[in-house]
């Protein structure tokens, strides 16, 4: 073997080492527990929502909807298992009565609160290879927007989203995400527009933000037929918000995606 190739050898075997090594880091463990209606019985085929402590802030599903990290659902006397990255995590859980959209809370769906009876977050800690248990929460009630609360309070970003042909778009949410390349989970997400294509993103604090639209919540790469979109012309905008202000105007357009290569699926 040549100095050349013996060098080469040797750094593709460290990159391998160093890609094992990553891989044996990601540590899992298992958070289980049961949701219960507040006065009635379980949360049935409910959604248990987990966010990630390190990866933003807690949820405020009155102020600001925070997307996800995992997303598990309930069985018929709401409990639930969820295998979970090693870390602490916030939870919520929720259920719509008319079907099972995923996003933010409207009136009339069920909901746990972010925060116990003193106003503390409701926080579990995943440790690898271990079982959490959450117990039973029998919190879980039903959801009404106070808009008189959070008038003048809100940190958020508005707009309109059009097609290509300048026509308000419905149905579209708008996804935030603290990087131009808008790749991996976003970290809030807007209600969808209606009729008038017009959209309010509310977040957590001011900071610069990318946005993206879409008529879909999964993230993954967009299927023939769906709407996508973005602000910034050639490439990412970004978006500057100050806590407590909401920055208007911020108007984009998108297009129904055609699909890739022959066939476009």
């Amino acid at each position: 073997m040549s100095r050349i190739a013996l060098i080469l050898f040797l750094v593709l075997v460290q990159l391998c080492a160093g890609v094992s090594a990553r891989a044996d880091e990601v540590r899992t463990g298992t958070l289980t527990g049961q949701f219960k209606i507040k006065g009635d019985g379980p949360l049935a085929d409910g959604q248990v929502f987990l966010f990630r402590k390190s990866s933003g802030p807690p949820p405020w599903p009155g102020r600001y909807w925070r997307v996800p990290d995992e997303i598990v659902t309930t069985d018929g006397e709401g409990r639930f298992t969820a295998q979970l990255i090693e870390g602490t995590y916030y939870m919520g859980a929720g259920k719509r009565p008319a079907g099972k959209g995923i996003g933010p809370l409207r009136d009339g769906d069920y909901y746990l609160p972010s925060e116990d009876r003193t106003g503390k977050m409701w926080e579990f800690t995943v440790k690898g290879g271990e079982t959490t248990t959450a117990g039973t929460i029998a919190s879980v009630i039903l959801y009404k927007r106070d808009a008189a609360r959070e008038e003048g309070s809100l940190t958020a970003i508005g707009g309109t989203v059009t097609d290509a042909g300048g026509k308000p778009v419905e149905g579209i949410m708008v996804f935030a995400f603290v990087t131009p390349g808008m790749v991996g989970k976003p970290l809030y997400v807007s209600e969808r527009t209606g009729k008038d294509g017009r959209y309010l993103l509310r977040v957590h604090s001011g900071g610069t933000y990318y946005l993206k639209a879409r008529d879909l919540y999964g993230g993954g790469a967009p299927k023939a037929g769906e709407f996508v979109g973005g602000h910034g012309k050639t490439e990412a905008a970004p978006v500057v918000v100050k806590s407590g202000e909401t920055v208007k105007g911020i108007d984009f357009w998108g297009v129904r995606f055609e699909g890739r290569g022959p066939g476009r699926k």
